[in-house]
Parts: C-alpha cells; structure tokens; sequence
C-alpha cells in the first residue's frame, strides 16, 4: 500500500522527507470510529514496533472509555479529550493534524428531544470546519447515508430529518480548506451497529411482525468491515480526494427480505403482516420495547428507512476495488463478533446485574403465576368461578406467559408487561383484602383466613415483580453509531 507521506514528496530525485503524518479519528469509542482507530493500527503499526512517521490521535468525550486500549503501541496512539461542541477544545485537540475522520453523528438522547440531532450536527460541524481550516487539516474524511438528489441538486423535500442532515454536514465539512471526501452508505452490517441490531433482535426475537410499508423500501446493505476499508485506503488513493461516492454491499434487498434472509439463516420460520399506519413513531417506541436500541435512536434511522438507498454510481468499485462480503456473510461477521463481544465482557458486574435481576423477575413471574391459581384450589367463595372471573383470569396468564416469553428472549418487553400485570395484580389483591380496614369487602365477599394470608404473600410477590421489572426495563441498552 502506497504510504501518505508518498504523495506530498513529489520530487523522486531526493529522498523521501521522514515527516510526521497525524490521523485524528473522532468517534474513536463508536461503532465506526473504534474500527477506523484499529484498521489504521494494523496498517501502519505492529504491537511492538511504532511507526515514527504516523500518529494517530482518538478524538473522544471521554477519556476513561478508551483507557488500556493502546498502550501496547508504543506511544502510536494518543487519546485526546474534546467536545466537537467546544471549538476551543477541538482546535486544540487538531493542532499539528494531517488527516481527520469525521464519523460523529449526534441520533441519540432523550425520545422527547430526538429531532435535536441535526442542531447538534450542524454546530459541530461548524466548529470542525472552521478548526480544520485553522489547523491546516489537509484531508477529511466522512461517512454520511445514502441518499439521491434532484436533479438541480437539491435534497428531496420528502427526505427524513436524519438523511437531510448527514447531508447538511457534508456541505458544511466543505467549508473548510481541507479536501472533503464524503463516503454514503445505507445500512451497515454489523456488531453494534444501530440499523444491525434492530434487524438481529426482530428476527430472533419475535416469530410474527406486524411491519409498516417501510420494511418494503430497497436498500444496499453493506458489510461494516467493507466500509472501513473505504474509508482507510481513501488516504493512500488521491482520486478520491474531494469527491463523493456512494457505497454498498453486494445486493439490493428490502429490509423485510433481509429479515427472511436472516431468519432462515439461523432456520427460523417468521411470519410477517404489512400495515400502512404504523408511523415511524409507533414503530420506534416497539422497536424499543422488543431490541435493546432506544426509541431515540431508532426513529431517526427508521425515518432514514422509508426512502430507497442504493448505489447509482460505482465509480468508487474501480479506485478502491474489494471483495465484498454477501449478506450472509456479513451477518455471520457480525455473530461471530457478538460471541466474542459476549465471552469479554461475560465477567462486568453490570451484566451479572442485570443477568440476577432478570432471573429474579422471571421467578416472581412464575411464583406470582402460582400464587394465583390458589383461587380455584383453596378460595371456598362462589365468584370466583363466574363467567366473567374466568375470563380476567384466562387473560391474567395470559399476560404473564407473554411476558415470560419475552423475559426469556431478553426483550424489553417482557419486562414493561410484567411491570404493568405485577401492578394491577398487587392492587387487586390489596384490595381483595381491605375488609381488614373496613369492615367491608370491595371485590366480592371476605375472603377466609387462608385466603387473607395468601393475598398478602401474593402482594409481597407482585411487588417483587414490579421492582424486578423495572431494574430490567431500564438495563437493556445498546451503544448506537
């Protein structure tokens, strides 16, 4: 591979000037900037053996998240802490830089404040823009989405806030001195990956989907490991300065079409119904509740999902030519990689909490199942056996076998409804038993002694589920792009 320092020594008859060469990769700690920090690593650096000519720099918020990572190189690597909102901060952390990856995109917070990204976008991106200018960054590099002008070159009204805004920063990132090259992608296959994980944790977690047209839309979906080749060798390839290219895997396919695909990789059988009302608002907050991405991140990308996303021009296929991987083995990249993923981080004290509290709710669940067919063993009182007590009960198991289903799948879920059924069922024993207080029962005739005891046992055990259930509720996450 051609080095970098390469091509700003032109004269071939003297030596080559041994000039450092400073890469800054923002996102170090994301889904694409850890990789992009890793592949350069590889590229230019051995464990034991630093390169003197490179240097590269993760640029992140938070310095701890990065701690232990690159020791072993030597001093190759340098975290450096910065807000992109902060422009003192970042022109002090890009002094001296040769090339910058921008691969920050600000999808998540509060579901209530979700389409305050593209404001954070925008203003850091000003700021990187007019740092790099400052600095003399001679080339960035940024991952945008895959979208299609018009032809007088204007976004399509219709475009979602989030595709229009990985666009607006582009433009924005043009603004600078340096040579812009905009890489676009549509959905990217991989571990930890946003799009990824909603795709995984439909498919394994739910036998029937209920889907808005949006699933229909084609895409190009792409291995993450390809557009990571893009974006490195971009740097080593001088035709690719300035320009943009639109890249992408090796089929266009729906997103319902890559969840049959992937459903009958793992020989699984799902049935799915198309429905045209489901908003990209109903279908985030489900989403949320069935995989570990947040609504807050779920609907920008959803919105993203509504408009078709392929490649028109391949031009990038000839600068940069790959084997790209299929779909299937992109999807088999991204297993393998949550299995290791999964044996590291086996022994976090976070994960075994969540793993004891999940074990707990799916007990109290089961116990609280229990406790409630004592009704129809020891409770002598008529009501209990009338049409409409059969039918409230019929559902009652219902809801927990549903939540215990979901509980066991990991999904948020089962969770929501075992807090929801823990509540009504600690309330409507309560009160089965506030003849104690009264005098006077308020659901049907007092129960006996036997039965008095056990609704207070069956409270204790449903508010084991409602404290269960939220502890589960609100662990279940995943880091988005």
């Amino acid at each position: 591979m051609q080095n970098y320092s390469d091509m700003y020594n032109t004269n071939i008859d003297r030596p080559l000037e041994k000039t450092m060469v400073k890469i800054l990769v923002t996102g170090a700690s994301g889904f694409i900037g850890s990789r992009v920090v890793s592949k350069l690593l590889s590229i230019y650096f051995s464990p034991h053996t630093a390169n003197n000519n490179y240097k590269v720099l993760c640029l992140t918020r938070n310095k701890e998240s990065l701690r232990g990572h690159y020791e072993k190189y030597n001093g190759a690597v340098e975290i450096v802490e910065a807000n992109v909102h902060d422009y003192s901060q970042l022109v002090k952390a890009m002094n001296g830089v040769n090339i910058a990856f921008y691969l920050i995109h600000s999808m998540e917070g509060s579901s209530k404040e979700w389409k305050k990204f593209s404001q954070r976008d925008r203003l850091a991106a000003q700021n990187f823009a007019k740092a790099a200018t400052e600095c003399g960054v001679e080339m960035i590099i940024y991952l945008g989405g895959l979208i299609h002008e018009e032809n007088d070159g204007h976004i399509k009204p219709l475009l979602s806030d989030h595709m229009r805004s990985r666009k607006e920063v582009g433009d924005i990132l043009r603004t600078s001195t340096a040579r812009v090259t905009i890489f676009r992608a549509a959905v990217i296959l991989g571990q930890g990956g946003g799009s990824f994980q909603m795709l995984e944790y439909l498919v394994k977690r739910l036998p029937m989907m209920v889907c808005p047209k949006w699933v229909l839309t084609k895409s190009q979906p792409i291995s993450v490991d390809d557009v990571i080749e893009y974006l490195v060798r971009s740097i080593d390839v001088k035709e690719t300065k300035g320009r943009d290219f639109d890249i992408g895997g090796t089929e266009v396919l729906s997103y319902v079409e890559m969840m049959k695909r992937y459903a009958k990789m793992l020989n699984k059988d799902i049935k799915i119904i198309i429905i045209p009302f489901l908003t990209p608002r109903l279908s985030s907050y489900w989403v949320d509740l069935i995989t570990p991405v947040k609504a807050s991140l779920a609907r920008p990308l959803i919105d993203s999902l509504k408009h078709e996303a392929t490649v028109r021009d391949e031009t990038i296929k000839k600068l940069i030519p790959l084997k790209l991987k299929t779909f299937e083995e992109a999807i088999k990249t991204a297993e393998k990689e949550e299995q290791q993923v999964k044996r590291k981080t086996s022994g976090q004290r976070q994960r075994t909490l969540h793993t004891l509290n999940n074990k707990l709710l799916i007990v109290s669940l089961f116990a609280m199942a229990a406790i409630g067919s004592t009704y129809y063993m020891l409770d002598a009182r008529p009501e209990v056996f009338h049409f409409n007590w059969l039918i409230l009960s019929g559902l009652w198991y219902l809801f927990i076998a549903f939540s215990l289903f979901f509980c066991f799948n990991g999904a948020r879920l089962g969770a929501f409804t075992a807090g929801v059924i823990g509540w009504i069922t600690l309330i409507f024993w309560l009160i089965d038993n506030i003849y104690t207080v009264s005098g006077r029962s308020l659901i049907a005739t007092s129960p006996d002694l036997m039965m008095t005891l056990r609704n207070f046992i069956g409270a204790a055990i449903a508010a084991s589920v409602v404290v269960a259930s939220h502890n589960v509720y609100h662990k279940i996450r995943v880091n988005g792009i």
